[in-house]
């Protein structure tokens, strides 16, 4: 099954990363520095599922998220949040804001996919 991922983050390296993991599970990734650029990219895709990073210049995870989430297409949408934080309350602000899941850095790229497979399918 070839997913389509919104992968949000302000690290080259993890971009990077990112795009190795997915497009090696076979799937479809399309890649924004932050928020502002995440929401440009989104209207030109539908994706099955977003990751986003919290510290972000310009726009950061949370105001992103929930930008997303005012969009009525993609009220649906699964987004994790792939970021360095573990503090309770930070991953509390994330579900408010509407983040379906999260994942701390450095990420396992098998369950990264296993992760994005089980909130797409």
């Amino acid at each position: 099954m070839s997913l389509t991922i919104l992968a949000v983050d302000d690290s080259r390296t993890i971009r990077d990363m990112l795009k190795l993991a997915l497009t090696e599970a076979g799937f479809t990734l399309h890649l924004a520095e932050d928020g502002m650029h995440g929401l440009e990219v989104l209207e030109g895709i539908a994706p099955d599922a977003i990751i986003s990073d919290i510290n972000m210049p310009r726009l950061d995870g949370f105001g992103f998220i929930e930008a997303v989430r005012g969009q009525d297409r993609h009220r649906g949408t699964p987004i994790l949040v792939l970021t360095t934080e573990s503090a309770p309350e930070l991953k509390a602000r994330a579900r408010a804001a509407g983040a379906t899941g999260w994942i701390v850095k450095p990420f396992d790229p098998p369950k990264l996919v296993k992760a994005l497979q089980m909130v797409t399918g």
